[in-house]
């Protein structure tokens, strides 16, 4: 989502680099550099001359025009204001001593809010070991019921619901009734949404408020709205008195105006973010992280926690055994392809790490998930002895196996040639040999 900003970014603190001292002017123009990206990015104007206005002040204080380092000053003061325009510290869930706590969701329709409830499950289910049920409160839609039970399916979550019944607020209370004597940690109800706000929904949504006293409600907005989502904010918030916002669609190209907007005109913390179309794709928001990113800083801490969630430790210390004896096959091979591929695209991999032009880096990388995909297939089409024993594989069985993969004999050669070189070069860093995995590099064709 904030590809434009980071471009932006990179570029100013690249010419800010290359100077030993900044001068009143050079000052100037990357606050003009600033304020025209931010704009761009449809941030809204007041805040825009708001932070400007920040970062000015702190410049100047700090003597940066002094500074014989100004280029990491400068990162760092431009940094601090971002995380504060994002709220400035990650905000918890709140979980309610008597249970079940209540987690009421709200909307308009198509922000992704039946989508988000069951995310938002599956993340407290798995982090907080939670026993999670939903109620489909959305009677309007048919397709909005089945939707949710089919996702919350996916997940082992009960969803309570009545197909018969035309009240949201008897269905809210009596699923609240039933889910509590099923002995549910957590209970989220997704209510109805409309195309755009109007009174009939607000009255709804605000007598479930009024009947079921959730713990927490959350208002869910599509980030692709720009500052259209900061007025919706607002009118909810107006009318219901919310306790946070989810905002999906983060992996989309909008250009971030309402994730860097809606914290500081609304003064409610974003809860969590959804950066993708899979269930797991769904995150704690993190302000200094999201800076972080936005910056071109990279987000390392996430990329942990996410392979720390799907790398079994056992078998790392397997595979490290098998490194260290030059056992490496590509049966290892092909686990180690579905992990990454379970972190998400290569793009959202190579968009956490550090590095410098990382815009650049990556429009030249062109990181391209089929390139795996096509491993995936070589490897597939090998039988399991030549997975086991790649030394086996000549001639006659590569034209077999480019056959069968729809690939080429010069594929299979290019794939075999790296797969070669990794586990001689995995021979020799065997002794350090990280615990939590390793990335394989894989060959470009």
């Amino acid at each position: 989502m904030f590809e434009f900003l980071t471009s932006k970014f990179e570029d100013l603190f690249f010419k800010i680099k290359n100077k030993g001292r900044l001068s009143p002017k050079d000052l100037d123009d990357a606050l003009r550099e600033i304020k025209l990206a931010l704009l761009e990015a449809d941030v809204n104007f007041v805040i825009v001359k708001e932070f400007l206005e920040n970062i000015k002040q702190k410049a100047i204080g700090e003597n940066i025009l002094e500074s014989l380092t100004p280029y990491q000053q400068i990162v760092k003061i431009v940094n601090d204001e971002i995380v504060n325009l994002l709220g400035g510290s990650s905000s918890q869930i709140n979980f309610s001593q008597r249970i079940p706590t209540i987690i009421m969701m709200v909307g308009l329709q198509g922000s992704g809010k039946t989508t988000a409830c069951v995310k938002l499950a599956n993340l407290i289910k798995s982090k907080y070991a939670r026993k999670v049920s939903l109620i489909a409160a959305d009677i309007y839609r048919p397709a909005a019921i089945l939707q949710l039970i089919d996702y919350s399916a996916k997940i082992n979550c009960e969803v309570y619901h009545e197909d018969e019944s035309k009240d949201p607020v008897a269905v809210s209370v009596n699923g609240i009734d039933a889910l509590r004597k099923s002995a549910s940690d957590v209970v989220i109800i997704d209510t109805a949404g409309r195309l755009q706000i109007d009174t009939e929904m607000m009255n709804e949504v605000v007598e479930i408020k009024r009947k079921v006293k959730p713990h927490q409600i959350y208002l869910v907005v599509d980030s692709m709205s720009g500052q259209e989502a900061v007025n919706i904010a607002k009118e909810f918030n107006r009318q219901l008195e919310y306790d946070g916002i989810i905002l999906t669609k983060l992996d989309s190209d909008s250009r971030g105006g309402a994730a860097l907007s809606i914290n500081h005109e609304i003064k409610k913390p974003i809860k969590f973010v959804s950066t993708g179309e899979k269930i797991e794709e769904f995150d704690i928001f993190y302000p200094e992280r999201m800076a972080s990113r936005i910056l071109g800083m990279g987000d390392v801490l996430t990329l942990i926690e996410k392979t720390e969630k799907i790398i079994d430790e056992k078998k790392a210390r397997q595979l490290e055994e098998k490194i260290y004896k030059s056992e490496l096959n590509f049966e290892d091979f092909i686990d180690q392809l579905k992990s990454i591929k379970k972190l998400g695209s290569l793009e959202k991999i190579f968009s956490m790490l550090p590095m410098m032009g990382k815009s650049k880096v990556l429009k030249d990388i062109n990181p391209d998930d089929r390139q795996l995909d096509r491993i995936e297939a070589i490897i597939n089409s090998m039988t399991i002895a030549e997975r086991r024993n790649p030394d086996l594989i000549n001639g006659s069985r590569k034209k077999r196996i480019a056959e069968g993969s729809g690939t080429t004999v010069s594929d299979v050669n290019t794939l075999l040639k790296q797969f070669e070189n990794t586990r001689h070069l995995l021979k020799q860093f065997s002794g350090g040999f990280n615990k939590k995995g390793f990335n394989f590099p894989f060959p470009k064709f």
